[in-house]
């Protein structure tokens, strides 16, 4: 805790010196030993010197996580539907006055630093993790991880409330080899894109903490990468400290492979940036200790880190009288208070998008909508996802409903279905019944009556049974069968498990990684390792399938006690509106560790609908989900469908209220939904650019744009304007790059009530030297405007943010233009346009002669970065050797040299490595050819030149790389120009 004596003993105690020096004397103090032991995420204790253990991270991506009961908000996914910055600077706040109650309650395991915002780019709905982020926009993931950031860390000049670690950087949007497989991101994507929502919370929200992710960046691990200290540090000026994900040093040489031992991965890593290790301690300690013997990593390197890691501790208040420090007074009397509920309410109700709105058939009137059928599990279950913390209390759909329609007949009126079906389990080849006794057991037995047990589909092969009686689940360990969990959670979710049809009325039965359940003796059930003869077996003839590692009763027969998908569509067909509640669960079908299997609902859901629809045309659909789902027949046929994330404590209530039009709906999509897989390529494409990735170059027609949400009251815009002077030429509104514009609209609420509007401004950009966006967000604002009311909306613009990465000089770059500035309710949904026209720069050709990095070419085609050991750049090489591929570098100048050689920086590690020089079309007859052969292996660099035919003019150029090839940089020149550029 804070340091209460007025005795200074050491300089660094005292709070009168700067921070730098009391931090650097405090290193000092340390011995070699206690350095190393405090490099890692569990600071031990030094004694001697007054300095308390401390903990690096406690989960906090929407609430304090696992460490009790704590307010609860929105998944992140749909705390970024509801585009308001000043909310999430409020969320922040709370969620850092309930981390200094834990503090203080525990300072040793309940740190200060907290691992939230995630700003991983959502480039892929598919991703395992999406609901712990903010969206496919780095505009929208900036400003809301900047006020985040604000809110957890405070406004004192000096202390912090808390800390703030973004993550995972970088280029961490799939789960699928997450710890092996390289993330391909180059120049243009990673400036524009990648980096651009990192950026913001560290230069404007002053973000104190980093984490790296566990993918590799063109070849080398996130831990290694040098954009830590390079890009983070040198051009952001990040003054915080930076730690890796858990086991993820370790896993440089567990996952990668990248080294043979573990000294060189933790010293490199240290050297690179990584200042707190979070992995095995024992290991980490160790390979320091070898690395310092061994001279690869000086005391200086430990002492770096470990300034970082302290000065954020001295930053927290830890070594001064807590008399100074406003925030060490927060005491339990901060924890789940009356204030942070209405905010979790307010954030839940604000975050609701009302995707489509038919005839005005929300928001339904308590008195005449009639009796109300409630459909599916999800309209009384609130479900928490893995970073969720321990609810204080849950509020359910269906509770909530019910409290709008109370009275005397609310039983009458209020009607749930909760569409899961019952039954029993038999196994086929003796007819003994699965039956469970008060404790959880479960057993096999021919007397007696069966347990009839509570199925819910989840799709893709997944299901939970619940056993109504106890109040518990199905779960499994390495051998056997219990219900005795209470909810379907875990890092392991063992609850699910399979029942898949094998013909003839039976199934296997398997757990959830995929293991047979079988009889053991005595009519007990067993888990048993899956024999791929047998299962292959069992997939093809259920009645050869007998046996699995030499065990009987491999089959069930599932029978069904009654049917959940009729008693939904009678209670449907009874009522006069029909509510399906449908969805995913945060920890089924796509978590951390494992992707999405598609974007569709679960089938059963998606019949749910479909019949319900057939009985009752006044249906409407609440979807409750961690990501887009595709629902294009949803979207056709079914007149009102809102959609949730699993929105915390108040989620029932907020559904409720936007219902029955106690709240006015106003949250807008983060992502773009697609009508179907089939218009996203490969989840480990990076290149949003090339492979027309999100709302800003995806050219197919969505089902849900991004920015799409509906209102119950019309929205007008009007006067679309800027404070730009009109150009004498081309008589637009003109300003220099440099400038700042101001631009204004006018929104009128045309409803009969007070309703919220997100305005939405972005930016179209005209004629350019590279592929530009269609559009890209470059302001919004979330209003509330009473009915008739206009408001002047205004919006403050730096040229500069216009920006994109030239390739060919290394920089960012404002290009001379005409831009169009659009305002409207979605990125489809524009209503007013302004152009303007920015004097900024023409980017020149290329100039022959000079040395040309590879990555930065202009476009290609089957091509991936990888890594170049020999220097900090990447290099490019053919997605597989047994295909080409190509780079082009567009527009270089080859009068400015007489163009003679193709020199080549290259590796090769095969005979038929070769790299072909075309110009104007990666088709045309080369001019060039350089065998590169075998090198020596891929990081074996080399020079290779070959003469070119003589070439003049302006001209496209194009590397044909054919063979286990990697090119670095190249030289198109004379024999003069040989060593320009080529630094081994």
């Amino acid at each position: 805790m804070s340091h209460e004596t007025t005795d200074i003993e050491y300089l660094f105690q005292d709070p009168k010196i700067h921070l730098d020096e009391r931090v650097r004397d405090l290193v000092s103090r340390l011995t070699l030993e206690e350095k190393i032991e405090s490099m890692l995420q569990y600071q031990p204790a030094i004694d001697r010197l007054g300095v308390a253990a401390y903990k690096h991270g406690t989960e906090a991506a929407h609430g304090i996580a696992w460490l009790g009961e704590a307010t609860s908000f929105p998944q992140p996914v749909g705390l970024a539907c509801t585009w308001d910055t000043e909310l999430m600077r409020q969320i922040g706040s709370v969620i850092a006055d309930e981390a200094r109650v834990y503090y203080r309650r525990d300072p040793k395991l309940n740190g200060l630093t907290l691992w939230a915002p995630t700003v991983d780019m959502e480039r892929d709905p598919r991703w395992g993790r999406n609901e712990e982020a903010y969206g496919e926009d780095p505009y929208l993931t900036g400003e809301l991880s900047k006020e985040l950031v604000k809110g957890i860390q405070g406004d004192h000049p000096v202390y912090l409330k808390a800390v703030a670690t973004l993550k995972h950087f970088l280029g961490n949007n799939n789960e699928v080899d997450r710890g092996s497989g390289s993330s391909s991101i180059d120049p243009r994507n990673l400036r524009e894109y990648y980096l651009r929502a990192f950026e913001k919370p560290f230069m404007e929200g002053g973000a104190q903490s980093m984490m790296t992710s566990y993918n590799l960046i063109n070849g080398t691990p996130a831990t290694l990468y040098h954009g830590v200290n390079d890009i983070v540090r040198d051009e952001w000026g990040m003054d915080g400290f930076v730690v890796s994900d858990a086991g993820d040093v370790m896993g440089i040489v567990n996952d990668h492979q990248y080294y043979d031992s573990h000294t060189p991965g933790v010293a490199e890593s240290i050297r690179a940036g990584i200042d707190s290790i979070t992995d095995d301690a024992e290991l980490s300690k160790r390979a320091i200790r070898e690395a310092l013997a061994q001279g690869s990593l000086q005391e200086e390197d430990l002492d770096r880190a470990l300034f970082h890691t302290f000065r954020v501790r001295f930053r927290l208040g830890e070594f001064d009288p807590a008399a100074d420090n406003p925030y060490a007074s927060i005491g339990e009397e901060a924890l789940m208070t009356e204030q942070a509920r209405e905010l979790s309410l307010r954030a839940a109700r604000e975050q609701i998008v009302l995707l489509k709105n038919e005839h005005e058939l929300l928001p339904l009137d308590p008195v005449r909508c009639g009796k109300v059928a409630v459909i599916g599990t999800h309209g009384n279950e609130v479900y928490r996802d893995w970073y969720s913390g321990t609810l204080p209390y849950r509020v359910t759909p269906l509770e909530a409903i019910r409290t709008k329609l109370e009275g005397e007949d609310e039983k009458e009126r209020v009607v749930y279905r909760d569409t899961k079906d019952r039954v029993t389990l038999t196994a086929a080849n003796d007819g003994s019944k699965l039956a469970v006794d008060s404790s959880g057991e479960m057993r096999l037995s021919q007397d007696g009556e069966p347990t009839v047990l509570t199925m819910t589909d989840w799709g893709y092969g997944s299901v939970t049974l619940h056993d109504e009686h106890l109040g518990t689940y199905v779960t499994s360990d390495e051998i056997t069968l219990r219900v005795t969990a209470d909810e379907a959670y875990g890092w392991y979710v063992k609850e699910v498990f399979g029942l898949t049809p094998v013909g003839q009325g039976e199934h296997l039965w398997t757990t959830w990684n995929g293991k047979p359940v079988i009889a053991g003796t005595e009519g007990s059930l067993k888990v048993v390792e899956a024999e791929k003869s047998a299962l292959n077996a069992v997939e093809c003839n259920a009645s050869t399938a007998s046996t699995v590692s030499g065990q009987s009763h491999t089959t069930f027969q599932v029978e069904t006690v009654s049917d959940g998908l009729a008693e939904a569509i009678v209670a449907a067909q009874a009522a006069d509106t029909a509510i399906v509640f449908v969805g995913n669960h945060p920890l089924i079908n796509g978590k951390e560790e494992n992707d999405r299997p598609g974007l569709e609902l679960a089938a059963s859901q998606q019949r749910l609908i479909e019949e319900v629809h057939r009985v009752n045309p006044n249906t409407i659909v609440v979807l409750t989900g961690s990501y887009p789902f595709a629902i294009p027949w949803v979207q056709e046929h079914i007149p009102a469908i809102v959609y949730t994330s699993h929105a915390g404590q108040e989620h029932g209530t907020a559904i409720a209220d936007v219902l029955f039009g106690d709240y006015a709906p106003a949250g807008r999509l983060n992502m773009t939904w697609v009508q179907s897989e089939d218009q996203l390529g490969d989840i480990k494409d990076y290149d949003i650019i090339r492979g027309g990735r999100t709302y800003q170059y995806f050219e197919g027609e969505s089902l849900y744009p991004f920015g799409h949400g509906l209102t119950y009251s019309p929205f007008e815009y009007s006067d679309l304007r800027t404070d730009a002077l009109k150009d004498s030429v081309t008589s637009i509104a003109a300003l220099d790059a440099v400038d700042t514009l101001q631009v204004w609209v006018e929104v009128t609420n045309r409803g009969v009530a007070a309703g919220e509007e997100v305005v939405q401004l972005y930016v179209r950009p005209g004629a350019s030297r590279v592929k530009r966006p269609l559009k890209t967000l470059c302001g919004f604002q979330r209003i509330r405007l009473e009915a008739g009311e206009t408001r002047t909306v205004s919006f403050t613009i730096r040229m500069k943010d216009w920006a994109i990465w030239d390739v060919t000089r290394d920089c960012y770059c404002v290009e001379s233009g005409e831009y169009t500035l659009l305002a409207g309710a979605s990125s489809a949904d524009i209503r007013l346009e302004h152009p303007v026209y920015v004097r900024g720069e023409v980017i020149p050709p290329r100039q022959a002669g000079r040395s040309i990095r590879a990555e930065n070419f202009d476009d290609c085609s089957d091509i991936v970065l990888d890594e170049s050991k020999e220097q900090r750049e990447a290099c490019v090489r053919p997605r597989t050797p047994q295909r080409s591929g190509w780079i082009a570098f567009h527009g270089v100048d080859m009068d400015t040299v007489s163009v003679a050689e193709l020199q080549c920086r290259v590796s090769g590690n095969s005979s038929d490595a070769t790299i072909e020089l075309c110009l104007d079309a990666p088709d045309s007859e080369a001019v060039a050819r350089v065998n590169v052969g075998n090198t020596g292996g891929a990081q074996a660099w080399v020079t290779l030149s070959e003469a070119v035919h003589s070439v003049s003019g302006i001209r496209d150029v194009f590397l044909l790389l054919s063979g286990e090839v990697r090119l670095a940089h190249f030289i198109l020149g004379d024999h003069a120009t040989e060593d320009s550029g080529f630094q081994a």
